[in-house]
């Protein structure tokens, strides 16, 4: 296995990435959580931080960057999914939903119009709280993902 899991840190709930840490940990797989708020270096050996200034998207392009193709980005940002799928890289969510080039397009648009809608005052709020059976679909999907790689 030699690939780099990009961890969109801000926004990623902590159960999620305890489950990315321990898979780094029995499979020596390297992670970068970059985020803009500091974030203390867990005791991972494979696990670092990559702080980033404030700023619109900053953490984004970092990630975009340094990233390689067939790395996976665990993210909630579909615009940063898309990207990083259109490099060559590998995107999930941290409610375990997979993004691919047709998936991410459709994600895409639904998002955009979400987000008029917001703006026009037709709809409040954004998704569901984080919830355990989240994780358990991410745990899921991670765990086949990784299962696939061993082979």
């Amino acid at each position: 296995m030699s690939f780099t899991i990009w961890v969109d840190a801000d926004a990623c709930p902590k159960p999620i990435k305890a489950l990315v840490f321990r898979a780094s940990d029995r499979l020596h797989i390297p992670v970068f959580l970059v985020a803009n708020g500091f974030l203390q270096n867990p005791p991972h050996p494979h696990v670092s931080v990559v702080q980033v200034s404030k700023g619109f998207d900053v953490a984004d392009n970092v990630i975009l960057e340094r990233m390689n193709p067939g790395d996976l980005v665990v993210t909630q940002d579909v615009p940063l999914a898309s990207e990083v799928v259109e490099a060559g890289g590998l995107a999930v969510n941290p409610r375990g939903t997979w993004y691919d080039k047709e998936s991410v397009k459709a994600y895409l648009r639904r998002r955009n119009e979400r987000e008029e809608m917001r703006e026009a005052g037709m709809i409040s709020g954004g998704p569901a709280p984080f919830s355990a059976k989240d994780t358990q679909q991410f745990a899921r999907v991670f765990d086949q993902f990784l299962a696939r790689l061993k082979r």
